[in-house]
């Protein structure tokens, strides 16, 4: 899937617009955009215009994503749209998300069924704030359909981070295999490797706020042991009676409430 990689910057103010040039390449175009009313006006007509209209979903995502104090004059921000991405499709939580880092390129896209023969990571975790520490869980099947299941005590304070662990861990595990499934009830790990870590990237690890990225460390690491691997996200919702994700979540739940 073709990336286009582009630099804003906010160049004024008039009333409650803001005027926006947008760089891509050496070729530049500018937008207005309101913040509150979340109007949206292409100022030219040229390449770089076409190009943000074709996938205007994607981009009015960068602009919306931002809090209105976080407009201002000389505000700057990189930011990369894939070209006529299927957005219903990323959005669509029944379908599984694909993350292809092999042959030194990186490709990401939506499977309706994911590969048959695939080794699975299954994960949960859970975080007790009372006791102040959590616990997560991993299972592990094989191309025989046999299980491996590990489970980890953390004093991470962070319901987020403690749903990251276990994908880390499984990984970890599967380090010499290739083409893995991860099956989570968690969209900060199915979103976040998928779509969000590219911008992240651009921006040195800062949000679209201008905040640091939360977990930063994890998300590296994360981010490293899927070099060269075909990965498929697959999400399933938490307490439907999916067995392996109801028995992360017990086994999960178990340690955490270990004294």
């Amino acid at each position: 899937m073709k990336m286009y990689v582009f630099d804003m910057e906010i160049i004024d103010k008039n009333g409650n617009s803001y005027d926006i040039e947008i760089k891509h390449k050496q070729e530049i175009t500018n937008i207005s955009f309101t913040p509150e009313s979340r109007e949206l006006i292409f100022l030219n007509n040229d390449k770089i215009t076409n190009i943000l209209k074709t996938n205007e979903h994607q981009f009015r995502k960068v602009l919306h994503i931002k809090r209105k104090d976080t407009f201002y004059k000389g505000c700057k921000l990189r930011f990369a749209l894939r070209d006529k991405k299927a957005v219903a499709d990323f959005n669509d939580s029944s379908k599984i998300i694909v993350l292809d880092k092999r042959n030194r390129n990186v490709n990401s896209y939506v499977r309706n069924v994911g590969i048959k023969k695939i080794n699975k990571i299954y994960t949960d975790g859970s975080f007790l704030e009372k006791k102040g520490k959590g616990g997560y869980v991993v299972i592990i099947e094989n191309l025989k359909g046999e299980y491996t299941l590990r489970s980890f005590e953390t004093k991470v304070k962070s319901s987020c981070l403690i749903e990251l662990l276990p994908a880390i861990k499984g990984l970890e595990i599967l380090k010499n295999i290739d083409k893995i499934r991860i099956i989570t009830d968690s969209q900060y790990v199915r979103k976040g490797l998928t779509e969000w870590i590219i911008n992240w990237k651009l921006n040195d690890w800062f949000t679209a706020n201008g905040e640091k990225v939360k977990n930063i460390e994890y998300w590296k690491k994360f981010d490293k042991l899927t070099e060269n691997k075909y990965i498929e996200f697959e999400w399933v919702k938490a307490h439907s009676n999916h067995f392996e994700n109801t028995m992360c979540d017990l086994y999960a739940k178990d340690i955490a409430n270990k004294t």
